[in-house]
């Protein structure tokens, strides 16, 4: 029985797949490349000595997802595939829609029809909208989100909702990430984004080695103690891990529909987060103020407590190990 993961060569559903092969798992993987590279997946192999079925196609494409499914024994789905950038999705909010909801659709009809019910979904803590305190906790109100990007993660996960009140054989994880920044250790897995990076970490390393020019905060004028947008900054190897813990959940019990926050409960500011890749990398990062970016809140951060009692989740990696693991990434890149 194997694994799918949609967008699997992606920066979150590469470093999963990597945690998903290291246990043992056969998987196969999805991505049509449109934010990521075909160099990702040999990484994956050198990394865990194993190798996967790979298929070049967009999840929304329903004849080659039919033919994944025909060809492969897939007895679980981790989507990963969806674009992600918040300032991009006030842009484009069409684009968004189509490619996040509509290609989701595809996914669950096809899943339905070869009868595949477990299903891990990577949601976003932007589903907690505007209005909400925080720490964001999983029985807050849902439903007012501040861009376009997590209007769809809403809408899924309404979706997801209503399928399994139709259907209770669905096995359902709705994982709300809050910031994925850092790279695997080994530096062959990293956040590489198309044209400018839309999000924080990626941005500051390529100032830091000189691809950029400075690092644009966007506000620098928020009710925050240094003025800058406050997050919860989770490693990506965590958050890969809680993915696994999610998925062993829904095969070991009849789970139902679930959600959970991964984060790791603490609120880093832009500017604590540059000062502190400065320290822990020995690199310096030029910096301004800009206007604030459509669809940013000005602060928020997590209540991790379900994840850790019902899953056995817990996050490992401090914002230093964050900082140099996303350095290291970029070190290695210059080298090859």
């Amino acid at each position: 029985m194997s694994v799918l993961v949609t967008g699997g060569a992606g920066y979150i559903g590469s470093h999963t797949a990597v945690e998903l092969l290291n246990q043992g798992r056969d998987i196969v993987i999805i991505d049509d490349f449109s934010n990521s590279k075909p160099e990702v997946l040999e990484n994956i192999r050198k990394i865990t000595g194993k190798d996967f079925k790979f298929y070049q196609i967009d999840y929304s494409d329903r004849k080659a997802l039919e033919n994944v499914f025909e060809e492969n024994n897939i007895d679980s789905v981790i989507n990963f595939a969806g674009f992600k950038a918040v300032g991009e999705s006030t842009k484009k909010p069409i684009e968004y829609y189509i490619n996040n909801v509509s290609g989701a659709l595809v996914l669950f009809d096809t899943m339905r029809k070869y009868n595949v019910k477990k299903f891990v979904f990577s949601s976003s803590a932007t589903v907690y909208g505007e209005k909400n305190p925080i720490p964001y906790v999983e029985t807050m109100e849902t439903g007012k989100a501040s861009s376009p990007y997590g209007s769809t993660k809403v809408f899924i996960e309404q979706i997801l909702e209503d399928i399994y009140k139709s259907d209770n054989e669905w096995d359902i994880a709705l994982l709300r990430y809050f910031n994925p920044i850092g790279s695997h250790e080994s530096g062959l897995l990293g956040e590489e984004p198309q044209g400018i990076p839309n999000n924080l970490m990626p941005y500051i390393v390529r100032v830091a080695c000189g691809q950029l020019k400075e690092l644009s905060v966007f506000g620098g004028d928020y009710d925050t103690p240094d003025g800058t947008c406050i997050r919860d900054y989770i490693h990506v190897v965590d958050l890969a891990k809680g993915h696994i813990k999610a998925l062993e959940k829904l095969e070991k019990e009849r789970s139902g529909i679930f959600t959970y926050n991964l984060g790791t409960g603490v609120g880093y500011s832009v500017l604590d987060v540059v000062k502190t890749f400065e320290k822990s990398t020995g690199q310096k990062v030029a910096y301004k103020i800009a206007d604030r970016r459509a669809g940013d809140l000005p602060a928020f951060y997590a209540n991790a407590t379900k994840a850790k009692e019902e899953l056995g989740w817990i996050p490992e990696k401090t914002l230093e190990d964050m900082c140099r693991d996303s350095w290291h990434y970029i070190e290695m890149r210059s080298k090859s």
